[in-house]
């Protein structure tokens, strides 16, 4: 995922390779591998802190799991998911140069990854694809935009979650999302100008929402 709170202006086309970042690995397989973060305004990975914290939460989650990474970014959630055993990992994220340098971070890797450049809100409002149901998802849209709730309901409406799904869910710190009644909050973590939800959901009736 991605520290990025507003929609970048586009440029012409740049490979990560001509950033001037890198995101490193914490954990899992590909531990230390540091790898390229393309030069977009506000586009940086997700701390190693609060990385480290989220998969001590989420301990064994990730083996075996399909995961979900919407407004995706540099992709440092889901990669993280794919290094500590994930099965794969869907990454949406609408920005081309940053969709395709987030592939050749998944080619670096050799990950069993695939990336999607479309809006996450109407993907997620029509009906869940074949790869679905997801057992972790990893939701960071921009910030002060209002996707937050509106993102999390079409999660929960459309079939996109596993009955015992994880959802983790950064917002700005002053924001308290409604949820679906389904979820309940585990944990949460606040780190600068975001605030961190780790999310267990526990379906009884299919189709609960907000």
């Amino acid at each position: 995922m991605t520290r990025r709170r507003s929609p970048s202006r586009r440029r012409p086309a740049a490979r990560a390779n001509q950033a001037g970042g890198r995101l490193r690995i914490i954990g899992g397989e590909f531990r230390r591998r540091l790898l390229p973060v393309l030069d977009r305004p506000g586009l940086r990975p997700t701390p190693d802190r609060v990385r480290e914290t989220l998969f001590n939460w989420l301990a064994d989650t990730p083996l075996g799991a399909r995961v979900l990474d919407l407004y995706a970014g540099t992709g440092a959630l889901g990669l993280e998911a794919l290094s500590r055993g994930a099965r794969q990992a869907h990454f949406v994220e609408r920005d081309k140069d940053v969709a395709d340098a987030l592939r050749d971070n998944l080619a670096t890797l050799a990950a069993s990854g695939r990336v999607s450049t479309v809006e996450v809100l109407p993907l997620l409002e029509a009906r869940a694809d074949a790869t679905a149901p997801y057992a972790l998802v990893f939701l960071d849209p921009p910030f002060r935009q209002g996707l937050a709730e509106a993102s999390c309901a079409a999660l929960e409406a459309n079939g996109w979650l596993a009955e015992r799904a994880w959802i983790y869910l950064e917002t700005e710190t002053e924001l308290s999302p409604r949820v679906p009644v389904t979820w309940t909050l585990h944990r949460e973590v606040r780190a600068g100008d975001s605030h961190g939800r780790l999310y267990h959901r526990q379906a009884s009736l299919p189709g609960d929402a907000c």
